[in-house]
């Protein structure tokens, strides 16, 4: 099972940057290989200053070794070896009428237990419905394909619940789906979840980024954009679980910190004119909805 979810992750991991760096008009990706002292590695790929996205990273990594007791106890499963792989992504566009967006999927194994993670969800600063919708509903549509083993309303709520930072009581976007610790009962019938689910991706999001990408924006918008970047740092870097395993087994600091956006802006005690389109990404936009139930 492992050889095969290390195989899918890496061959996703290439058809997914090919889909991004041709939505960016053919930007190439850099890609830099590098090696776990302790055991595994991976491959980074990474554009910058794109036409389209500002910054882009699609990543494969497989590490393997020993966790620390304090870590092991955190996680299903005996001992303190391990194995993990998985492929993530964040893209961070230039355009503030195009939404953030981040995807992993991830497969681990802790002596005895063996499971699946992952998920995506979409960060907004100038959300579309139809664009919300869209999203919401091609995840409905991957996860219900699995039904009865799968539950999308349940994934829908966890990732509302874990994509939301507690100190600011405020969600970091409109969601999408997330799962972990996730076998299905059928590890087998799991990994074809997983496939299914990865492989929706680029439909569930590169017609929006099609659609948004030329819409006109001025130093307002941009501002703003860069403002509420500053709540996808503060997420990634307090509460992350992709994060705190990376760091925690001795990953590549430049990989696990690909997520951050290129540039943020930190305004003291800003508030947002009531009634525009900066103060409604919070009181609409930013509360749970049925989003996949709307027309």
């Amino acid at each position: 099972m492992n050889e095969r979810v290390v195989d899918y992750f890496r061959g996703f991991q290439d058809r997914l940057a090919a889909a991004v760096a041709a939505a960016d008009g053919g930007t190439p990706f850099r890609e830099d290989s590098w090696i776990r002292a302790e055991g595994g590695g991976g491959r980074s790929r990474v554009i910058e200053n794109g036409a389209v996205f500002e910054k882009a990273g699609v990543n494969f990594s497989e590490v393997f070794g020993e966790l620390s007791p304090e870590f092991a106890k955190q996680l299903p499963g005996d001992g303190l070896t391990f194995r993990a792989s998985g492929v993530s992504w964040v893209l961070h566009p230039h355009n503030p009428y195009v939404p953030t967006v981040h995807g992993n999927f991830r497969f681990l194994e802790h002596g005895s237990k063996s499971w699946f993670g992952g998920g995506a969800d979409l960060t907004p600063y100038y959300p579309f419905r139809e664009d919300v919708i869209h999203f919401h509903k091609s995840w409905k549509e991957a996860v219900g394909r699995f039904a009865p083993m799968t539950d999308y309303a349940k994934m829908k709520v966890d990732c509302d619940h874990y994509f939301h930072l507690p100190h600011r009581n405020e969600a970091r976007g409109v969601g999408g789906i997330f799962f972990d610790y996730f076998d299905g009962g059928d590890l087998e019938r799991a990994f074809e979840f997983v496939r299914e689910a990865s492989g929706s991706f680029p439909d569930a999001y590169l017609p929006i980024v099609a659609r948004r990408q030329d819409t006109p924006f001025g130093a307002r918008e941009r501002e703003f954009q860069e403002y509420r970047r500053g709540r996808y740092v503060e997420f990634n870097l307090i509460y992350d679980r992709g994060t705190l395993f990376g760091l925690k087994t001795n990953g590549r600091i430049e990989s696990i910190l690909m997520s951050l956006p290129p540039t943020v802006r930190y305004k003291y005690d800003w508030r947002a004119e009531p009634g525009s389109p900066e103060a409604e990404l919070t009181d609409y936009w930013l509360k749970p909805q049925a989003w996949a139930e709307m027309a």
